[in-house]
């Protein structure tokens, strides 16, 4: 019996070596994810001794394999034991740092990180800490590029005389550069201004452009730790410099991280260096740099100091986005349309009206159809600063022009639009501008113009009271019924739906006996499907004499489709005998 017991523990692991050696990748990659319940069948002794062995020593396979067994592993520390073993994960973890596959590196990397904070200070010398240093002087820059991730996460929690030990050796001082201001976060101040601004400087000055972006993202790391006083002298000469790169794609990294490097160097230096950085890198040769840069007006605007703010913006920045509103690139203007209207709030209603009204409306003029969508979508900061009567005066000629545009997506744009534009402007005069579009759009040839100026409908309604919705919207969506096009009467049913949330006399807009006899069988159905949505809401009278006939004439339809719809209605909620008779007793 003991022998049999003994088998029996054995099963896991030999199962799981059949399925490992197994030519089915498939299989191979279940039962790696199967590891913890494997591991929970073995114990932690066995985990340790025999599972993390096995595994260590047949690291070879598919990298999706792989890839799930990195993941596996930085969720093991309990299935060992618990932290005081944690180190035993490292051996397997280490091998898959070093694979040739990126992501595998990576999921490694990350799962090595996550149990970095398991171990205690002790265990995280004897252990961890020698294992990036085998990592960072390893043959290949597969296992040197690993170590680069590893240091932040160790360095930090080790003794004074291990950081010191760490940080002299050679290797590990150049793999941590790729990883620089991750690196320089936890460093000492010390080290940082020694060690770390000349690996900083001479990533600034590497002749691969690929390496001179990291110059620019350590930046912004590096710029935060140093006091005030030692940015002029240790960063700004390697940012000028990455400000007006040759290539392109550092000039683009610089405008990307443009407000952050402007939070990093504080007020002072922004207006001295910054601002003319800024105005040259919207002025840019390359359309991706003016691009990135337009993105960033607002936030670099906002971020300047107070006292000065609006004398820099009028003298410095605005001309240059005057220049971007009539860019010969459509993402430029694109980039600039979606932030442009945020400046209002911080020029103010007087230089609002006078500078940028008239490039909002340039932009809702322009044939990039992205351009005017998104000075649509961001109409309402604009508002909060001009007033809504201004705002229509100098806009509303061209937001009714954008209404019937040929791209849909604009019209949409605008229809979403339409609910606040009509609660600020008021019922008198959303009826004298703006209700004849709004019916326009139900009539839209687009389906999903129709169905969003069938919300833009009901959003009214909630604005301007079911009175104005029986007077104004109901005799034209009635009139629709009768439309010679079967998709503007199916519009009147849509209509119908959406009204059963309002308090509205929903048996006027019931045009059922006419439109049950529709030639098209799709407007049938439709009746069908309408009075099922509407019919929970109307008193049991009506439900009797007004719509079971109705749905009882549909449900003997030659069409298939119009039969199934109308029986569905009989048999459902809104003409069930028991919702019949709660009602009555209401």
């Amino acid at each position: 019996m003991a022998g049999a017991d003994g088998d029996d523990s054995l099963y896991p692991i030999a199962v799981l070596i059949d399925e490992l050696r197994n030519e089915d990748v498939q299989l191979r990659l279940n039962s790696i994810k199967k590891l913890s319940t494997i591991a929970l069948a073995l114990g932690v002794e066995r985990t340790r001794t025999e599972l993390l062995p096995f595994l260590t020593d047949t690291i070879y396979d598919e990298d999706e394999v792989l890839l799930a067994l990195a993941e596996q592993l930085g969720n093991f520390t309990m299935l060992v034991g618990g932290p005081e073993y944690v180190h035993c994960l490292l051996p397997p973890l280490e091998s898959l740092a070093t694979v040739e596959e990126t992501v595998v590196r990576d999921k490694a990397v990350e799962s090595l990180r996550k149990i970095s904070q398991e171990h205690s200070p002790v265990d995280l010398e004897v252990h961890f800490e020698p294992l990036v240093k085998r990592l960072a002087s390893g043959d290949w820059f597969t296992s040197r590029t690993s170590a680069c991730g590893l240091f932040s996460v160790c360095y930090p929690r080790v003794s004074s005389t291990v950081k010191g030990f760490m940080y002299d050796t050679p290797m590990v001082r150049r793999a941590a550069a790729s990883k620089l201001g991750e690196f320089a976060k936890v460093l000492e101040l010390d080290y940082v201004k020694s060690d770390i601004i000349s690996l900083f400087t001479a990533l600034a000055s590497d002749e691969q452009d690929s390496v001179r972006l990291l110059a620019v993202e350590a930046c912004v790391s590096i710029a935060t730790l140093l006091p005030q006083e030692d940015l002029e002298t240790l960063v700004m000469p390697t940012l000028r410099q990455a400000a007006e790169d040759k290539s392109w794609r550092v000039r683009y990294m610089v405008a990307d991280k443009f407000s952050e490097l402007q939070k990093a160097v504080g007020p002072e230096i922004t207006k001295n260096d910054l601002v003319p950085a800024f105005q040259n890198l919207l002025k840019d040769c390359e359309a991706e740099v003016r691009a990135a840069a337009a993105n960033k007006v607002k936030e670099f605007c906002e971020n300047l100091p107070e006292d000065n703010r609006e004398q820099i913006i009028m003298t410095h920045i605005l001309p240059c986005v005057k220049e971007l509103v009539s860019d010969t690139n459509q993402h430029v203007k694109s980039a600039l349309a979606s932030v442009i209207m945020g400046l209002s709030t911080i020029l103010g209603k007087d230089n609002t009206i006078e500078h940028l009204l008239p490039l909002f409306l340039a932009q809702l003029k322009d044939e990039c159809p992205e351009v005017r969508l998104n000075i649509i979508s961001n109409l309402d900061c604009v508002n909060e600063v001009i007033g809504i009567r201004q705002l229509s005066q100098s806009l509303l000629p061209a937001i009714v022009e954008l209404a019937e545009d040929a791209k849909w997506r604009v019209r949409l744009a605008i229809i979403e639009y339409m609910p606040l534009l009509a609660g600020q402007l008021g019922v008198e005069f959303f009826d004298e501008k703006l209700n004849t579009l709004c019916m326009a759009w139900l009539i839209d040839h687009v389906y999903a113009i129709r169905e969003a100026a069938t919300c833009n409908l009901m959003k009214l309604v909630e604005k301007f009271g079911a009175e104005w919705a029986q007077n104004t919207i109901v005799p034209k969506v009635l009139g629709m019924a009768n439309d010679p096009n079967y998709l503007h009467r199916m519009t009147t049913l849509f209509c119908i739906n959406v009204s059963q949330h309002f308090p509205l006399k929903l048996l006027d807009l019931l045009p059922h006996q006419v439109m049950s006899n529709d030639q098209v069988a799709n407007v049938r159905f439709n009746v069908a499907k309408s009075l099922q949505k509407i019919g929970p809401v109307l008193d049991s009278n009506a439900l009797q004499t007004e719509v079971k006939p109705v749905l009882e004439k549909l449900a003997s339809d030659t069409d298939m489709d119009v039969k199934y719809f109308a029986q569905e209605a009989i048999s459902g909620e809104c003409l069930s005998s028991s919702t019949i008779v709660d009602k009555l007793n209401t």
